[in-house]
């Protein structure tokens, strides 16, 4: 709901913006407000949201996908539902993780490994997060 009211007071300010040149924010993976997926890999073992993986769509029979980690504005793991499109994720096994380990754990330590968040990751996101190739996108807030 607030990412629609967010795109339309983007195209109605478009005009304006234009004339004043280009201003953007991006987060991306590494930085507080990072929204997507995470590539845990060496990271501390994550503190998650549920203990077991959420899945919303069926997997094929026969498929196994390994899980994925994903940081989400809070209230999102509640209605993946919804929002499992957003980082292309409906038919994968998602693991949520807290917002605390995130800012707390894992942004110290992949500041430590690829410097201040300006690496790439795989991760997936409308504006609040990467995309799947690694494109970062501005922080999103939207809590249903």
């Amino acid at each position: 709901m607030r990412l629609m009211r967010i795109a339309a007071l983007a195209a109605i300010l478009a005009p304006a913006v234009s004339h004043a040149g280009d201003v953007g924010v991006s987060v991306t993976v590494g930085e507080p407000g990072f929204y997507g997926h995470l590539d845990i890999g060496s990271f501390p073992a994550p503190e998650l949201i549920y203990p077991q993986p959420v899945i919303v769509q069926p997997v094929p029979v026969g498929v196994v996908r390994p899980p994925i980690y994903v940081h989400v504005p809070p209230g999102q793991e509640k209605k993946w539902d919804r929002y499992c499109s957003t980082y292309n994720a409906c038919g994968e096994p998602v693991y949520f993780v807290r917002d605390t380990w995130y800012n707390d754990v894992y942004v110290p330590e992949y500041r430590k490994k690829h410097g201040h968040g300006h690496g790439h990751e795989h991760g997936q996101g409308n504006d609040q997060g990467e995309d799947h190739d690694g494109h970062g996108h501005g922080r999103g807030k939207d809590r249903d």
